[in-house]
């Protein structure tokens, strides 16, 4: 259920994979530190395993949200009316405009385990940027709260 004035919200979580490579990295630390002794042992394992999952947990915190007036998309927000046309990319067109196609300039929210996106043009001609790239799960329901929300 969404809140009163959000159209759309999203939050690109890192994949399960990688919460088993955190704890993965916490028993290596526990068992580098095993020779120091049983304590250090355990003290490792709990910090490694703690900084590890600090890590995945914050890059999986991405968030795209499209309110009222703005797209909000990780630190970006971005004025409805700075919008220009939005398309949705499938896995392929998403991983050329990610790699050989991608612009140095555009803002990218990009998570390389969500294989779609969307790529939304920036209409502003004060600003630099000419698109915004964003890996989406559901990149048609994106599309669509953007242009709802620009009608």
């Amino acid at each position: 259920m969404l809140s009163p004035g959000v159209l759309y919200d999203e939050r690109l979580t890192a994949p399960r994979s990688w919460w088993l490579i955190a704890a993965l990295i916490g028993v290596s630390a526990g068992l580098i530190l095993f020779p120091l002794g049983v304590l250090p042992l355990l003290g490792g394992l709990v910090v490694g395993t703690a900084l590890a999952a600090a890590a995945v947990s914050s890059y999986g915190s991405a968030r795209i949200r499209v309110l009222g007036d703005s797209l909000v998309a990780g630190d970006a927000r971005v004025p409805l009316a700075a919008l220009g046309e939005v398309r949705v990319l499938e896995a392929q067109e998403a991983l050329a405009w990610r790699t050989h196609r991608a612009d140095p300039r555009a803002y990218m929210l990009l998570r390389g385990y969500v294989p779609t996106a969307v790529r939304v043009e920036v209409a502003d001609p004060q600003d630099p940027t000419p698109y915004l790239y964003l890996s989406t799960r559901r990149p048609r329901a994106l599309a669509d709260a953007l242009e709802a929300a620009r009608r």
